[in-house]
């Protein structure tokens, strides 16, 4: 079981049984001292991205304008509330996944999605820089259909640029939201807590806008 690629998706009979109860979490983010989950204030919206190691990603959001609030946690697969090991072994399913709650009267969707084009590698397959494996792939995992309709646009718009510039196919896939777990307390805002900590996130290839 162990000894699968791990670039290759589990199906749900395949993946880890999981647990009923959710593992331990911060109350707090560590850099604005707000919740990292749920109730969010009115009118805000959660998005939820994975590409690559999700300590970088979170970074790129939580001092944003229009950002209330960031976590870090796992989507987009079958198990349970998984730990971070058991992800590790790709036998989950899941994505790292970085959570960002906005207020979209402060930063549009296509805003926060230029931050998360430029600053990974979306052509890369199941993998982030030498993080491979299904936990590190691109992902957006929406929660309206207005978000899908915009992240699909988004696709297609940085598409259009990364060919013009010689750059390869994207493999961003861009799904439902069902799932969501938060990681454990010691992944929250890890990049404060260990600024010399490991991130491979930064610009990559060519700019979102014109």
């Amino acid at each position: 079981m162990f000894g699968r690629g791990k670039t290759r998706l589990v199906g749900p009979d395949e993946a880890l049984p999981g647990r009923e109860t959710p593992v331990r979490t911060a109350e707090t983010h560590y850099v604005t001292g707000r919740p990292i989950t749920p109730p969010w204030p009115e009118g805000h919206e959660l998005l939820v991205l994975g590409a690559g190691c999700f300590w970088g990603v979170e970074r790129l959001y939580w001092s944003l304008p229009g950002v209330w609030t960031t976590f870090v946690g796992y989507a987009g697969g079958h198990t349970a509330n998984p730990t971070y090991r058991e992800v590790c072994t790709a036998q989950t399913g899941h994505a790292e996944i970085a959570g960002v709650v906005y207020d979209p009267e402060v930063i549009d969707l296509d805003g926060l999605l230029a931050s998360y084009w430029e600053n990974h590698d979306p052509t890369q397959h199941m993998g982030q820089g030498n993080d491979i494996g299904t936990q590190y792939r691109s992902i957006i995992l929406t929660t309206t259909e207005r978000q899908a309709a915009i992240a699909r646009a988004s696709l297609e718009r940085y598409q259009a640029k990364l060919s013009e510039n010689g750059f390869g196919t994207i493999t961003t896939t861009i799904e439902p939201l069902a799932g969501l777990y938060w990681a454990e307390g010691e992944h929250q805002q890890y990049l404060a807590k260990n600024p010399g900590g490991y991130c491979n996130h930064g610009f990559c290839q060519v700019a979102y806008a014109d």
